[in-house]
C-alpha cells in the first residue's frame, strides 16, 4: 500500500479557536481521532457546552492537551501536515501548545498544494462532492481526514 501524506484536522467550538476535537492520518491511511479535555484556562464556569460537545462529554471522553501533543509527536514529529486550509487549524494547534508553553513540531500546509495539476476551485469542488456523496459532515475532524485521504487516492491513481 502507498504512503498516504500526513493530514490534520482539528474541530473548534469558538470564535476562539478552542479545540474540541482532532484527528490525523497515519501513512498506512489509518485515521488517529480524539475527542480534547478543555483545559482549565480555556473555559469559564459558565461554560456548559462547546461546539457540538457538552463540558461534561469533553471531560469525560476526551484525553488531555498533553496527552494529544504526546500522541502527534508520536506520529508526526518535525513533520509537515497538510490541513483542508479553512484557517482554524493553525490557531487551534497553537492554543494546544501555548498551553504548555511549547512551540509547534509540525508545520501546516494546505492540502491542495500536493496537487499541482488542480486548481483551487476544483479541489474545492472535489471535496464538497466527497462529502455530499459520503453524507459527511465538514468541519468534523474525523470527517475532514477521511474526506482528504479519499480525494488523495483519486487524485494520485489518476495521476
Amino acid at each position: 500500500m502507498a504512503d498516504y501524506p500526513g493530514f490534520i484536522a482539528i474541530e473548534t467550538g469558538d470564535e476562539d479557536g478552542l479545540p474540541l476535537a482532532i484527528a490525523w492520518s497515519l501513512p498506512d491511511g489509518r485515521i488517529k481521532h480524539t475527542l480534547i479535555q478543555p483545559d482549565d484556562s480555556w473555559i469559564d464556569e459558565d461554560t456548559n457546552v462547546l461546539g457540538a460537545y457538552s463540558i461534561e462529554e469533553l471531560e469525560s471522553l476526551g484525553v488531555s492537551p498533553l496527552d494529544v501533543i504526546r500522541e502527534l509527536e508520536n506520529d508526526h514529529f518535525s513533520a509537515t501536515l497538510y490541513t483542508s486550509d479553512n484557517g482554524e487549524d493553525e490557531a487551534a494547534l497553537a492554543r494546544l501548545f501555548d498551553t504548555y508553553g511549547l512551540d509547534p513540531f509540525v508545520e501546516l500546509a494546505p492540502a491542495q498544494v500536493l496537487y499541482a495539476s488542480l486548481s483551487s476551485g476544483e479541489w474545492h469542488r472535489l471535496r464538497n462532492e466527497i462529502f455530499s456523496d459520503r453524507g459527511l459532515e465538514p468541519m468534523r475532524a474525523e470527517h475532514e481526514i477521511e474526506v482528504m485521504l479519499m480525494m488523495h487516492q483519486r487524485l494520485t491513481e489518476d495521476a
